[in-house]
């Protein structure tokens, strides 16, 4: 690789779902190398915001997911489901306990829920209709961990207006540790205040159900609104930091 010409380079990098990309750290200037910044797509111990930031996953535009403009219908009509999940169960998963605590208690019947056993990259016409009503038409959406503890998932049902109840818990891998990084995991979106409903276990789920029974549809309308400017600030607000970070770090620095 020719990197001589090279005056400033930054890297978007998707990353490793367990965070193990040891592989780049050579090439960090500050090690020697020729990469001035990098933007990763998962939480990781490195970020430091210096020269190591996230750039979070987003929606799945690569498996067609719109980006949504929010409409009067997505605010303001009554949703028939208190929440979803549409995803892969792995077998021996928190996936699979969140699908067992669902039917123990009968919410399986309040909530649009589609479990598959085998994951697959692309959506069918059908499949990605069905999630998308999915989102659109319950209050909350459920986000287990997978592989990461960040996913697709959670960056969709806050552009349709639906609630991620995010399980926040650690992964394996070398995402972080929770004993040195207290705020790890989603540490980018607790710091920026994201309204999620966050638990540690899924048996705090049927309280949550029942709890969301006794909303009015006006406190739900309100909290759609909430969710929605908020999901537009923390575009906006990522939007603005990867360009002010790329002006100092590759044009300020060239002042004499």
């Amino acid at each position: 690789m020719r990197t001589q010409k090279l005056r400033h380079l930054a890297v978007v990098l998707l990353g490793n779902e367990y965070c193990d990309n040891d592989w780049i750290v050579r090439f960090l200037r500050r090690n020697g190398g020729f990469v001035d910044l990098l933007f990763i797509t998962y939480d990781s111990p490195w970020i430091n915001g210096v020269d190591v930031l996230q750039w979070p996953l987003g929606v799945a535009t690569y498996r067609k997911f719109p980006v949504a403009e929010a409409s009067w219908s997505m605010l303001h009509d009554e949703r028939p489901y208190i929440c979803n999940f549409l995803g892969t169960a792995y077998a021996n998963s928190s996936r699979q306990t969140l699908l067992n605590i669902l039917k123990q208690d009968g919410s399986d019947k309040l909530c649009w829920v589609s479990a598959r056993e085998q994951w697959q990259p692309q959506e069918t016409n059908e499949s990605l209709k069905n999630y998308q009503d999915a989102l659109l038409q319950s209050d909350l959406t459920l986000c287990p961990v997978g592989v990461n503890t960040e996913c697709y998932r959670i960056y969709e049902a806050c552009s349709f207006g639906s609630v991620p109840v995010v399980e926040d818990v650690m992964t394996a891998g070398y995402c972080g540790n929770t004993s040195t990084h207290h705020r790890a995991p989603l540490q980018l979106l607790k710091a920026m205040d994201a309204p999620f409903i966050f638990i540690r276990n899924w048996k705090e789920l049927p309280a949550i159900l029942e709890k969301e029974k006794t909303l009015t549809l006006q406190e739900k309308i309100q909290r759609r609104k909430m969710l929605l400017q908020w999901y537009q600030h923390f575009k906006t607000e990522l939007k603005w930091k990867f360009t002010s970070i790329l002006e100092s770090s590759f044009f300020m620095n060239n002042k004499g």
